[in-house]
């Protein structure tokens, strides 16, 4: 019978397809636009490549290619290792450097942005490695089983694509037969395995990619694998090609699209940025393919010369501001457009917007702010070829033509909100020739078309240039989506009140305005003011933080009817928990007659108080807020938005979507309704795309899906009697898990469940559950693959469901005397001559996969995770009796015992014992009553009591832990010193 595996499917397709190339048919499928031969690489097999033991790239093609490509090192070859010393020497520098920053170096050498002294008479000239213009001119070169270093113990990389010799794409596969492994193993392995201990290999790298012959990702250098992304080929108009995931043939197309040297260099050259994040840390970003398509749209539409406009129209949270730098940096560098000028339009007074910050970031040169009219005008007369940003207010400022020249790209955002009445008319006047593209995260309403008239091209269907629906980027894990959940009626208003406001409120008045609008609108004014309802909302919003978001890290932000609302809150909140928890952020005046002067943050401040909240160690907690952050702020960290302010359309989804960024651990965005606004969804949401709404989730369709839910996982264990603890019930469990296939179901089951508790604890209707989902919890723990594969089926539990699990739980269920039964000779007699050794096999096994998954991110336990896991699979398959399973699992234990050893966790104790010992030393003086060593024994004891394996990555487990010092240091001993405290915990969190 002939058997499957990563080799012979997943691999040898990936190398097929590229080096022999696929049908016609699947060709035109994958993309018609990427027009090009598929047999562009060559296959070679790694043995025939000629690399020395510690070379990342093969010197030989490197040279070759530098002979080739440059005629200064064509007329003395030499000169070719002198470059490649200098190339050599950017991997060894990865240690020190860190390898983003190598990557970003090695980056100038790819795209010929280095340059050596080899002219005629000692000037620098330009180092072309690759050949941009002319791409045939480059080798490309597929291979498979990349061993770096070539030596014992060396990493294997299962697809490697190298262009001159350089390794610029490198896959990883996995078996396309077992649902529970998949991309995310790949993905995995590259991330946290490959990256951290042969970093030297990534240096060059512009993408790595994973995949299991269903799903494709790909991602850069040091990205998270949770925000790796897939690949669709032709994207645009709300399709995705026909590129549908889930066999080998849809990956066969994904390959097909992307992995074509055209793209890759398209990719290298235009669409990487370098950027420097909050905390200071550099960071690589490449193109999700929505962004890659539109602004190739977009600038192939420049280079022909008509249409002159286009829409694109890309949901909230999956990447505009990026695709305006991509599009902004391929378009200035474009050889055909004669150095234009692109300008960005935003619609804020204030330019220091998410879309500046991400220019700024990514230190795109050659960028300018045009913050005055007169600014503006200087730019554009002086036709200054650069970058420009600016507000569309300095348009309506503006009087007549500023430039007529034909090479003026703008892109305008958000602009749905811009184009009505003077503002979009001045600013074609000032700019006649120039080309108009419109970019909103916002569906356009029926009754919205004045946006596909200042944008839609005629030759553009249904109007709009590029799509990318809420659906697709929830699909693509770009955005998240949303629930909502309804309050107790009682804190709601009345209908008629919110729709007398929504008559008198409108979005294009200044805050100023809008307050004066507010105080007309009395009616709502003092229903939604009145003292005892924002008592009531406060200490809701603070008991369903503290329970429902607090506990998975996130924060939240709460969004007022005005002004005064946002002091009133505020006040009350400081009275409920204090006032670091929470800060307002709203526009003042700041002058004497301004009664919320106090109120007032300059840009800095401003920016360093959000800063702050996006920071998951500080305190500041809620962001109150009536208009400002309701578009363009990005907090990844914000999961929970509290809204008591009557929007809808365009205004509510767009602050809604505040909630649906990436982040880890966070599964959903959520909305906390408190003046009914979602009663009727389709009315709040009134657009063409219905899709809209059913991402969009009321919680009470979650709690009704629950009972469903928890019966289909209890299903799996018909018999069982789950009031039996201890080693005889998990065991009795397990049984009912028999293989592979069956522990996949089941772990894809309770993935569900699980979820649905972490979005809706501690919700009330949880309590008649509660004692099956800890039993179900605890065995689907007990199960998970030793080795850590399957991290898609096999999630890590939610924060919320582990302390359910460790409430009054002993966390040792099975006695762990692993090392006896292994190393005593009468034990192993008497296993040996069981009559039961499938009974005693279970039992050394449970106690194998508990030692083993306490060191899960040792590569060494990883191994020997795989190899239990063989182990398991040959016995299922009658492939291993009884009696030998027993002996194998035994001399697997015995190893497990013998690598602990090595690791030796006692000595990490007595570090963690030196290190408190030298803390508490400092402090001691003649009024510390105590000897330092008993303190250091007594916090030892006590927290090895509370502790359970992770505890630091829960907050429950923290909670614990702080507590048990706290007793400790300040109940017991009296030392009243926090700085004490966070040190110790600090020593307490590395070394336990």
């Amino acid at each position: 019978m002939a058997l499957f595996n990563e080799e012979n499917t997943v691999e040898q397709m990936v190398l097929d397809t590229l080096s022999r190339g696929i049908s016609e048919s699947v060709v035109a499928e994958a993309s018609s636009r990427y027009a090009g031969k598929l047999k562009s690489w060559r296959f070679v097999p790694v043995e025939s490549l000629g690399r020395d033991y510690s070379d990342v790239f093969v010197e030989s093609m490197v040279r070759d290619a530098l002979i080739r490509l440059n005629p200064e090192i064509k007329a003395q070859p030499d000169r070719a290792d002198e470059v490649l010393y200098r190339l050599r020497a950017v991997p060894l520098s990865v240690q020190s450097d860190g390898l983003v920053r190598a990557n970003e170096l090695f980056a100038e050498w790819l795209r010929g942005e280095k340059s050596m002294p080899f002219g005629e008479r000692g000037e620098h000239t330009q180092v072309r490695l690759i050949d941009f213009e002319e791409p045939e001119n480059n080798d490309y070169v597929v291979t498979s089983q990349w061993i770096y270093p070539i030596k014992e113990d060396g990493r294997r990389f299962d697809i490697v694509l190298l262009i001159n010799g350089f390794p610029l794409v490198i896959g990883e596969v996995k078996t396309p037969v077992r649902p529970a492994v998949t991309w995310i193993d790949g993905a995995s392995d590259i991330h946290n395995g490959y990256e951290r201990s042969v970093p030297q290999m990534f240096v060059p790298n512009v993408f790595s990619f994973a995949t299991e012959g269903k799903c494709f990702r790909y991602g850069s250098v040091r990205m998270p694998v949770e925000i790796w992304g897939p690949w669709y080929g032709d994207g645009r108009n709300g399709n995705d090609g026909g590129l549908k995931e889930g066999n080998l043939v849809s990956v066969q197309r994904t390959i097909a699209s992307m992995l074509r040297p055209a793209i890759i260099l398209d990719i290298l050259l235009n669409f990487t940025l370098f950027a420097t994040d909050k905390k200071h840390r550099r960071i690589k970003i490449i193109c999700r393919y929505q962004q890659y398509e539109a602004a190739n749209l977009l600038v192939a539409r420049v280079v022909k010369g008509y249409p002159r406009k286009g829409l694109i129209w890309h949901f909230q949270g999956s990447g505009k501001s990026l695709l305006m730098v991509f599009a902004a940096q391929k378009l200035r560098m474009h050889d055909k457009l004669g150095n234009p000028t692109v300008i960005i339009v935003v619609d804020r007074i204030d330019l220091d917007t998410q879309i500046t910050a991400t220019f700024n970031a990514a230190d795109i040169p050659n960028m300018v702010g045009a913050s005055t009219r007169q600014e503006l005008q200087n730019f554009l007369a002086a036709d200054t070829r650069k970058i420009i940003i600016t507000t569309i207010h300095k348009f309506a400022e503006a009087d007549g033509r500023l430039n007529d020249r034909s090479n003026i790209i703008v892109m305008v955002d958000e602009a749905h909100r811009t184009q009505d009445g003077d503002l979009g008319r001045k600013m074609r006047e000032a700019l006649p020739n120039a080309f108009l593209f419109g970019l909103t995260g916002t569906p356009i309403n029926k009754r919205d078309r004045n946006t596909f008239w200042a944008f839609g091209a005629d030759e553009d269907e249904q109007g709009y240039m590029s799509r990318y629906s809420f659906q697709e980027s929830i699909r693509d894990k770009a955005t998240l989506p949303l629930h909502f959940e309804a309050v107790d009626v009682k804190l709601h208003i009345n209908r008629e009140a919110i729709d007398e406001a929504y008559a008198q409120m409108t979005d294009e008045l200044n805050d100023d305005d809008r307050d004066e609008l507010a105080k007309r609108a009395a009616k709502m004014a003092v229903l939604i003011k009145a003292p005892a309802r924002v008592n009531a909302i406060c200490k809701h919003i603070v008991k369903h933080y503290q329970e429902k978001v607090e506990p998975n890290g996130f924060k939240a932000q709460i969004v007022t009817f005005d002004r005064e609302c946002c002091v009133l809150y505020k006040r009350a909140l400081d009275e409920l928990i204090g006032p670091d928890a929470s800060a307002i952020v709203m526009h003042t005046q700041g002058g004497k007659s301004d009664e919320y002067a106090e109120w007032k943050l300059t840009k800095d401040e401003e920016e360093k108080l959000l800063d702050r909240f996006r920071d998951s160690s500080d305190p500041l907690k809620f962001l109150i807020v009536t208009s400002k952050l309701l578009t363009g702020f990005d907090a990844p960290i914000l999961q929970t938005m509290y809204l008591d302010k009557p929007m809808k359309d365009h205004s509510l989804l767009q602050a809604i979507c505040r909630t649906n960024r990436v982040y880890p651990g966070k599964t959903h965005g959520l909305i906390v309704d408190y003046l009914g606004i979602f009663d009727d969804v389709a009315e709040a949401l009134d657009f063409d795309e219905k899709a809209v709404q059913k991402v969009i989730t009321n919680l009470n369709q979650l709690k009704k899906a629950l009972p469903h839910s928890m019966t289909k996982c209890l299903s799996f264990f018909p018999d069982v009697d789950r009031t039996v603890g201890g080693y005889e019930g998990l065991i009795a469990a397990q049984d009912c898990l028999p293989n592979n296939e069956t522990r996949d179901r089941f772990a894809a089951e309770f993935s569900v469940l699980s979820r649905l508790w972490e979005a809706l604890s501690p919700d009330p209707c949880l309590r008649h559950y509660e004692i099956d989902y800890r039993w179900l919890a605890q065995v689907y723990e007990s199960v998970k693959p030793p080795s850590g594969n399957g991290k898609l089926l096999w999630h890590a539990l939610g924060a919320k469901t582990v302390e359910l699990v460790h409430e009054n739980v002993h966390l040792e269920t099975v006695r762990d005397d692993l090392e006896t039964l292994v190393m005593d000779a009468e034990v192993l007699e008497e296993f040996l001559n069981t009559r039961e050794p499938g009974k005693k096999s279970k039992e050394i096994e449970v106690k194998l996969v508990a030692r083993l998954r306490r060191h899960k991110d040792n590569p060494e336990f990883i191994a020997l995770g795989e190899r239990l896991e063989m182990l398991r699979e040959r016995h299922e398959a009658g492939l291993l009796h009884s009696l030998d399973f027993l002996k194998e699992l035994l001399t697997l234990a015995r190893e497990v015992v013998q690598a602990e050893k090595q690791v030796d966790p006692v000595d990490e104790q007595s570090k963690a014992k030196a290190a408190l010992t030298e803390l508490f030393a400092e402090v001691k003086n003649g009024n510390v009553p105590v000897v330092v060593e008993r303190i250091v024994t007594d916090i030892d004891e006590i927290v090895r009591m509370v502790r359970f394996p992770g505890w630091q990555n829960t907050k429950a487990g923290e909670r614990e832990v702080q507590k048990a010092l706290r007793k400790v240091i300040y109940v017991k001993y009296q030392i009243k010193d926090q700085e004490l405290f966070d040190e110790a915990f600090g020593y307490i969190r590395q070394y336990y």
